[in-house]
């Protein structure tokens, strides 16, 4: 039957909009800009801002392959297409567990959102409250799944306009907290100057911010569902560096105007924190419920993209054939709920820890380093593209600017965040972590040629 054969293509082009939207703005933001703020400083805009530009590249080199062949249904297609079956491999398996780990970032993130209310509440239950949540939802009909996140995303964003609002204004009227802080944009330089703590401060700050970003390339997984994918992939893409500039840029230079960086704790939301420090108890309460929410949005995604890479690897019989049914919904219901058993019990382990942002910070820096090798293959992808198809590049309907110079530019970028991972001992648990897990792809890839 048709049904149990292909995905449904059930997306419009406004639910892609905040699916995208949804999948790159959740904890790593809300949660992790304290991390980044209170060692970078206000150079953290700069971070973001150059992090966000060389991601926009390779969502570029993203677009443009993905466009060449609209056989194509993810970046595993073009990456096993040009740069061979094991890559398409690597690249599959790795962006399944990279979506794994981060959306058990969130769910870490999600428990400590909980106990801002329900301080007694043992973390295992708000995270098998959500995850449940969670498997509900990405079980309906792919309509309805973007339907609600739709909404899920529109949160998010209404809060984030809504912040750089009341921001904007608490510093044009120079309003002054009970602790006698007062909001202006001197702030961004009155306390040791914009680069605080120097080169060493923005290395750290690289840290959580490449986490912060993970997610954005999601957009490339939903070819196969989507209604219109030659408008609507190029469409999301070119409405990037607007995202970057409100939703990053915007967030964290408004929240250092009325709370200077020195005051900002690493341990706790910078959204939730400020509306508390003006002493807006009640809308403190609200930050946290949308920063709660926009971590269940970003989980949700993060379902999503897991259980269709999985139907893609099983369909390609890289996967056991089980990942590659689909319900009377037209669902990947085995990669669903595999994402979320997985999801469950190592959130139940790391919420158990004493540090629940040690714990935030080791998962965002093994998702973020298998988001980067996801990042590169694609970059790489590109390059042998264009070496290999001249002609289609050059006549390219969504043709990635700079093209001979920026992907070298973006690797490089690359090396310099491994190197600032590397520099501390949470995120350097990750590095060698990451090795461990290529080693096993390769013995699985080996055993399938067999």
């Amino acid at each position: 039957m048709k049904n149990q054969e292909q995905l449904h293509r059930g997306l419009g082009q406004r639910q892609i909009e905040m699916i995208a939207i949804g999948g790159c703005i959740g904890t790593g933001l809300f949660m992790g800009s304290g991390k980044t703020i209170s060692v970078a400083g206000p150079a953290v805009i700069l971070v973001y801002a150059i992090t966000g530009l060389m991601l926009y590249f390779v969502m570029r080199a993203m677009g443009e392959l993905l466009l060449h062949n609209l056989e194509y249904k993810s970046f595993v297609d073009f990456s096993e297409d040009i740069l061979g079956p094991q890559a398409g491999f690597f690249v599959g398996w790795s962006y399944w567990l990279a979506w794994i780990v981060a959306a058990i970032a969130e769910i870490i993130a999600i428990t400590g959102y909980a106990s801002f209310w329900w301080p007694e509440l043992s973390p295992w239950i708000s995270a098998m409250a959500t995850i449940f949540v969670l498997t509900s939802i990405n079980l309906l009909t792919v309509k309805a799944f973007g339907e609600l996140e739709f909404w899920l995303a529109i949160v998010k964003v209404i809060a984030i306009v809504g912040l750089i609002v009341v921001g904007l204004w608490l510093s044009v009227t120079g309003f002054v907290s009970p602790d006698g802080t007062k909001a202006s944009v001197a702030n961004l330089w009155t306390h040791n100057g914009f680069f605080p703590n120097g080169f060493a401060g923005v290395m750290a700050g690289l840290q959580t911010t490449i986490f912060a970003f993970a997610g954005m390339e999601i957009i490339g997984t939903m070819m196969a569902e989507a209604k219109d994918p030659k408008k609507m992939i190029p469409d999301a893409i070119r409405k990037i560096p607007w995202r970057i500039l409100i939703f990053y840029i915007g967030t964290v230079t408004v929240m250092m105007m009325v709370t200077p960086w020195v005051d900002i704790s690493p341990e706790h939301s910078p959204f939730v924190g400020m509306f508390s420090l003006v002493g807006l108890a009640s809308a403190a309460s609200l930050i946290n419920f949308v920063v709660a929410s926009s971590a269940t949005s970003s989980s949700n995604s993060g379902i999503f993209a897991t259980s269709r890479m999985l139907y893609g690897l099983a369909q390609s019989h890289k996967a056991p054939a089980i990942f590659g049914k689909l319900s009377s919904h037209q669902i990947p219901a085995g990669g669903v709920f595999l994402a979320t058993l997985l999801m469950f019990f190592v959130s139940v382990i790391l919420t158990a820890v004493d540090s629940m942002m040690e714990a935030f910070q080791m998962v965002g820096a093994v998702a973020a380093l298998i988001f980067i090798f996801i990042w590169t293959m694609i970059i790489w992808a590109h390059l042998v593209y264009q070496r290999r198809y001249p002609e289609a590049h050059a006549h390219s309907v969504f043709k990635m600017p700079m093209s001979k110079v920026m992907p070298y530019v973006v690797l490089a970028f690359f090396l310099l965040v491994i190197y600032a991972l590397s520099l501390d001992g949470v995120t350097r648990i990750a590095l060698y972590l990451l090795p461990g897990w290529f080693a096993l792809l390769a013995i699985c890839y080996r055993l399938k040629l067999r």
